[in-house]
């Protein structure tokens, strides 16, 4: 019944709770890029730049099963290979990594 009002909110949270580390990163979740918004990104903070840490920008994409057109029984019966070939996943797979090249870009002019 949990997964009946999950959306995008639910799975950035539950990467932010898992993640958050404010000793090494700075933590932002829609940051504003030059009129777009990241979903998570951690920057490393200036103090540790002097470890090998890196940058992190995280672009999530829910699909529901509705926009899949599926239940989830059906859901449960297919593999990571069946998923990946859904068009709605393959669309959502493309938007990501649109944002992605989109925001990487202006992270590294803002912060070098």
């Amino acid at each position: 019944r949990d997964y009946a009002h999950s959306n995008e909110l639910t799975i950035k949270t539950a990467f932010l709770t898992l993640l958050f580390n404010d000793n090494l990163y700075i933590m932002e979740s829609e940051a504003e890029l030059q009129r777009g918004h990241t979903d998570l990104t951690m920057i490393v903070r200036p103090d540790m730049r002097q470890y090998q840490v890196l940058d992190i920008l995280i672009e999530f994409k829910f699909v529901s099963l509705k926009e899949a057109g599926l239940d989830g029984k059906a859901l449960r019966e297919m593999d990571t290979q069946m998923l990946q070939a859904l068009p709605t996943v393959q669309e959502k797979q493309r938007e990501a990594e649109e944002g992605l090249a989109r925001y990487r870009a202006r992270l590294k002019a803002k912060f070098g």
